[in-house]
Formats: structure tokens, C-alpha cells, sequence
């Protein structure tokens, strides 16, 4: 009587994945690093708008902007860093909501950047639109994703 080793027994067959399954994997691996990155992004920048580790922040408001805010650019700085840092546990706690708060923020931060001394920081006005489509793409995922378990 022969013995059989492990290596020759039989294996249960993979389930078959089509491409509908490889997208929603897909789908689900990229609302998870949006969430995560428009989560933890956003709680940083407002932490550093009390702090001014990275650049002095009152520099980026727009003259227009500081005129009709009352206080110093730096007190509106803090009233900023509030709100980001509100928005950044919105979208960890109902990144439905969160992700399209976080993109209309950013809609706000580029157009004071595109009328703050142009074109001085236009570069940037760029690199936020682009974070504002991430947000949109994280809010989009995040109803396609939340319809699919109901």
C-alpha cells in the first residue's frame, strides 16, 4: 500500500476571479488609502497652522482673504487648523461626507492661492487641485462602495 505525501495531494481549485472581482478589490484597496491619506493629511496640516513647522501659514492667505477675516492672518490660521483638522476625522469617521468637505476646503484653499499674488503660487494651486480630485475620487468610491453593502 502506498503513502501519499502532502505534495502529492490534490489541492482545492482557486475561485475563479474575473475582472469584475479584480475591480472591486481594486476598488476597495484605493478608498482605503484615500480614506487613510485624507484622514491623516488633513490633521496634520491643521496641527502645523498652530505651529508653523513646515512654512509660515498667515504667508499663503490672500490679501482679500485677510481683509474681511477679523484678527491676524495668524488668528485665522487657527480658525483653519480647526476646521482641517475637524475634516480629517469627518472622512476617517463617514468618508461620505468627509471626502466631499475635504474637496470643497480645497476648491476654497485654491482659489485663495490663485489670487494671492499671481502667479506666485500657482504651483501649488495645482498640486491642490489635484488633491481635490483625490478627494472626489475617495468620496466617489466611498457611496459606490457603502450602496454595494446595503
Amino acid at each position: 500500500m502506498a503513502t501519499t505525501t502532502s505534495a502529492e495531494l490534490p489541492t482545492r481549485p482557486e475561485p475563479a476571479r474575473g475582472p469584475d472581482d479584480r475591480v472591486a478589490v481594486a476598488a476597495r484597496q484605493a478608498f482605503w488609502l484615500l480614506r487613510i491619506g485624507f484622514t491623516v493629511a488633513p490633521i496634520l496640516f491643521g496641527l502645523d497652522k498652530f505651529f508653523n513647522w513646515t512654512v509660515d501659514w498667515p504667508d499663503y492667505l490672500a490679501g482679500w482673504v485677510n481683509d474681511i477675516v477679523p484678527g491676524s492672518g495668524q488668528d485665522f490660521m487657527y480658525v483653519v487648523g480647526g476646521i482641517e483638522i475637524a475634516a480629517g476625522l469627518l472622512v476617517a469617521v463617514a468618508p461620505r461626507i468627509g471626502a466631499f468637505v475635504v474637496a470643497a476646503w480645497l476648491a476654497g484653499i485654491v482659489i485663495n492661492l490663485l489670487t494671492n499674488d499671481p502667479p506666485e503660487y500657482y504651483d501649488i494651486a495645482l498640486r491642490d487641485f489635484g488633491l481635490m480630485l483625490g478627494a472626489l475620487t475617495l468620496g466617489r468610491l466611498a457611496l459606490a462602495l457603502s450602496a454595494r453593502r446595503r
